[in-house]
């Protein structure tokens, strides 16, 4: 099947099996390789992009469901080679430590704080509960959010 999606503000055409996976054609077609595979059962998180604004597990998506779609993916979100607050934050707080969550803590992250931009850090927790981190214990996560939602709003 033919499908066409926007993706970090690119068009993009290609013939995909109806089986594929959006995770799988983002990755294998598109080879934008930041949104990571890490259960394909939905459980992790690893694999969260942005689908028409708003965060999604791109291993419960078919590719074809995502036809007309509007995607950004962990590679989409600096601006003009500069790095998006989130991805900032993270950095500098020390908000990973494999790496392996990263892009889709990252992309729920900015998807959470669009919808609450001043976050308590119970909900931050919450709002990460359906992205697992096995390396960090999530403080360093939850301060940089924390961290984000400020820089964000232009605070100190």
């Amino acid at each position: 099947m033919k499908v066409s999606m926007t993706v970090n503000g690119t068009m993009h055409e290609h013939d995909v099996e109806p089986r594929t996976l959006l995770v799988q054609h983002l990755r294998e077609n598109l080879g934008l390789t930041g949104t990571n595979i890490g259960c394909d059962t939905s459980q992790c998180g690893a694999c969260t992009i942005h689908v028409n604004g708003e965060a999604l597990k791109s291993c419960t998506m078919f590719a074809v469901q995502a036809d007309g779609a509007e995607i950004t993916t962990i590679e989409g979100l600096a601006n003009n080679g500069e790095l998006h607050p989130v991805q900032k934050a993270f950095c500098e707080n020390h908000g990973l430590q494999c790496g392996y969550c990263t892009p889709g803590m990252i992309m729920a992250s900015v998807d959470m704080l669009k919808n609450n931009p001043n976050p308590t850090e119970d909900e931050i927790r919450s709002g990460l509960e359906g992205n697992f981190c096995r390396c960090t214990g999530y403080h360093n996560i939850v301060k940089s959010v924390k961290a984000a939602a400020v820089s964000m709003k232009g605070g100190a």
